[in-house]
């Protein structure tokens, strides 16, 4: 989430894949085993289209293991944070939860979701859904200071069981850990493909917003600009993933291009309520 100027909170059609069995010839046992295992390993695929200042997503998707993707169609940045409710609580609960400006109620666990793209941009993530309630936010807020959330950006989703579906994350290359205040990588960031697992390994809400810098840009040229996002960004949005609750976790799949990347946490310390970059969980890196 972008633009750490802000109160506490104030911040930053499912498809299930269907293997279609055709022609004439029954299968060897082998080769419907090998089908049913890829069927049941794919993921859920979920679009969310973020717009000034509204979602659009489906009203109900499946448990289990979901592609989420955030297409951004707005003017600004938007981010696609999930927030899983406890039982008997209602969006309209969250929405006023939110408005006081104070921490996430207890009942209400960030789970993660997409970081935010630029506008025209898209990113994705994976996550696995339990059933239960859950909602869309973007925390991010405008440049007149108001969360997107307060200003619409805020749907509920209702998570179905099913029993078929994959119910834990593929397997990561590299980990990426976030505490209390830092970034650290199981192993280098290599250029190349990667699955990045992403891991709240703190005490407190963390999230990871990355960048890949513009040639000579740096960090510092970043946190400037995402003080008031206006004119020519010195970085694009890579990947990252929305706040995540402690000890959750979320995937990405990125390919690594030689260069600089920023890796910033705008979320709310427990403590003074300032945005976690301002107590240095903000680093840049280099691949080669």
């Amino acid at each position: 989430m972008l633009h750490p100027s802000h109160h506490r909170w104030a911040l930053p059609t499912c498809l299930i894949g269907i293997v279609l069995l055709a022609g004439c010839r029954a299968e060897a046992p082998a080769a419907r085993d090998a089908v049913t295992t890829a069927a049941a390993a794919a993921p859920h695929l979920m679009t969310v289209v973020g717009r000034n200042f509204a979602f659009e997503a489906p009203d109900t998707v499946p448990a289990g293991l979901t592609s989420l993707t955030l297409t951004n169609q707005g003017t600004e940045y938007h981010h696609a944070t999930l927030v899983r409710l406890d039982e008997g609580k209602t969006i309209a609960d969250l929405s006023a939860a939110m408005a006081a400006h104070g921490p996430m109620p207890s009942w209400a666990v960030l789970v993660g979701g997409s970081s935010a793209p630029a506008p025209g941009g898209e990113s994705t993530v994976m996550t696995v859904f339990t059933p239960g309630t859950y909602a869309i936010v973007c925390l991010i807020p405008s440049s007149d200071g108001m969360p997107h959330f307060a200003k619409g950006m805020i749907k509920a989703f209702t998570v179905v069981p099913d029993p078929g579906a994959p119910m834990e994350l593929p397997e990561a290359d590299v980990v990426l850990s976030l505490t209390d205040y830092d970034f650290t990588f199981s192993q280098p960031l290599t250029a190349g493909p990667h699955r990045i697992l992403v891991r709240n390994d703190g005490p407190q809400i963390h999230e990871v917003y990355m960048a890949k810098l513009e040639p000579g840009k740096t960090l510092a040229d970043f946190l400037a600009w995402s003080e008031t996002l206006e004119g020519p960004a010195p970085g694009a949005t890579f990947s990252g993933v929305a706040p995540l609750a402690p000890g959750l976790e979320n995937l990405v799949t990125v390919d690594v291009t030689p260069g600089d990347y920023v890796l910033i946490c705008f979320a709310p310390d427990a403590a003074d309520g300032k945005p976690h970059l301002a107590h240095g969980m903000a680093k840049q890196i280099t691949v080669s």
